[in-house]
């Protein structure tokens, strides 16, 4: 397909490490400079949010990249500013690339009188000018339905057994794969699938929101090394209450694999003195220096695959190829060596 305009990135304040490294990774596999767009993202002594971009947009295909998260409502205001200056520069298209979808957790009225924010914010990213969503993990699948424009969804899973073949490559016959809750089994099922390992369960019931009252082991633990999957880490208290009680089942070790570092209150604490032999999270979500110096916490990078999907958006080519480990073990050759 003969592509007339060229990728061009542009960065909200939320993780811009994560926006350079994709621009690396483009520039590297593409051999023509791949920079961010020259623009500015500020705000006003009343909290105002203000963008002005410097480079003449007319016609190019742009990409925003700006993940949702903490502070959440700042970062989705900047994504919407950002995408209306955009489209009233007459870009030809613009795609909002959300490593990490804030609101996702409501995604359904769980109770009378509550909203459904994951759909009101699909709605006003659609309503910004928005053309196309690229994300990683959404907390829920079915969100994908709340967009009349196409959303592709990027799994975190490839990534993650590339990382434990490579962390775990002469103990792969002793891994069990575990969801933290019956929710979760979809996940861990492709994550257990992927690495041909076993499944277990921890039921789970809560008494409120981030807390957890009571858990029980479905499936055989005894002197496995567990590896807990989920899609994000809040408070930790979950993931580190699993460790324990996977430990009391007989578990050797346990391990935690976790796209959205979200980290908030007392999750640094909670890791940091729970049995978690390591926590390992994405880049979506910026990691404060609290988190990165948290000696069982490993972040792995995701700048190269969602570098390649940027590519395969523009050039019109398929982007759940990158599914396949054929298609995506090249894409993290420096980081991983299949023996």
């Amino acid at each position: 397909m003969t592509t007339l305009t060229e990728p061009k990135l542009i960065a909200g304040n939320a993780n811009l490490p994560l926006a350079e490294a994709i621009a690396r990774r483009m520039t590297l596999h593409r051999g023509v400079h791949t920079g961010l767009v020259n623009a500015r993202v500020e705000r006003f002594n009343d909290g105002e949010i203000f963008v002005e971009v410097f480079e003449n947009v007319r016609g190019e295909d742009m990409f925003i990249v700006q993940p949702t998260s903490n502070p959440a409502n700042d970062n989705l205001m900047e994504l919407l500013i950002i995408a209306d200056a955009l489209k009233r520069s007459s870009a030809s298209r613009i795609t909002a690339v959300i490593p990490y979808f804030g609101y996702a957790r409501q995604d359904r009225r769980t109770k009378a009188r509550t909203p459904i924010s994951a759909k009101l914010v699909a709605n006003m990213l659609t309503g910004s000018g928005i053309e196309r969503v690229l994300t990683m993990d959404l907390h829920a699948a079915q969100i994908q339905g709340f967009f009349d424009i196409p959303v592709d969804n990027l799994y975190a899973s490839p990534i993650f057994s590339l990382d434990i073949r490579t962390q775990f490559r002469d103990r792969l016959d002793k891994l069990t794969v575990v969801s933290p809750d019956v929710g979760g089994v979809a996940r861990a099922r492709e994550l257990a699938k992927r690495i041909n390992s076993p499944l277990a369960i921890v039921d789970k019931r809560r008494e409120k929101p981030g807390e957890v009252a009571e858990m029980t082991v479905i499936g055989d633990v005894e002197d496995r090394i567990c590896l807990i999957v989920d899609d994000m880490c809040d408070t930790a208290g979950t993931l580190c209450k699993a460790a324990d009680v996977l430990l009391e089942n007989g578990a050797s070790e346990v391990h935690a694999y976790v796209t959205h570092g979200v980290m908030s209150g007392p999750a640094v604490e909670r890791v940091t003195g729970s049995q978690l032999k390591t926590l390992v999270i994405t880049d979506t979500i910026q990691a404060p220096e609290p988190v990165k110096s948290t000696p069982n916490v490993r972040i792995i990078p995701t700048a190269p695959i969602f570098a390649q999907a940027i590519m395969n958006i523009w050039n019109g080519t398929s982007v759940s190829s990158l599914f396949e480990d054929r298609t995506l073990t090249p894409i993290y050759e420096s980081l991983y060596t299949m023996d």
